[in-house]
């Protein structure tokens, strides 16, 4: 179930990234702002273990993630305020893998601590 979950979600997210005009290349300052956020909030759950919690930081990943997909997809497409050169298409794969297989992990949490 979460690999059909995590399919839909990047193959939707990847085809939005392709259509539209807007530039989530920009937003670089405030995913590196949430991910420090989801960092702290990481720490939280360790100490106060609760499944709702657990659910609430895993659906907080999971959505992060998904816009990490989203900056990426359009770095790796080009045409807009940033973008990379094809010596880093490398890397932009590798920032690709990590973001889905990101999503997979969250929304398994997600599914794991429903079934609790």
């Amino acid at each position: 179930m979460a690999v059909g979950i995590t399919t839909v979600v990047c193959f939707t997210v990847v085809i939005f990234s392709m259509q539209t005009r807007y530039d989530f290349t920009s937003c670089m300052g405030v995913l590196l702002v949430s991910v420090v956020v989801l960092l702290i909030f990481a720490i939280l759950c360790i100490f106060i273990r609760n499944r709702i919690l657990e659910i609430v930081y895993a659906s907080l990943g999971a959505l992060l993630f998904t816009c990490f997909l989203a900056v990426d997809t359009q770095l790796l497409l080009g045409n807009k305020q940033l973008s990379l050169s094809p010596e880093e298409y490398v890397f932009a794969a590798l920032n690709l893998y990590t973001d889905i297989i990101n999503i997979f992990l969250y929304i398994l949490t997600i599914i794991g601590r429903a079934k609790e």
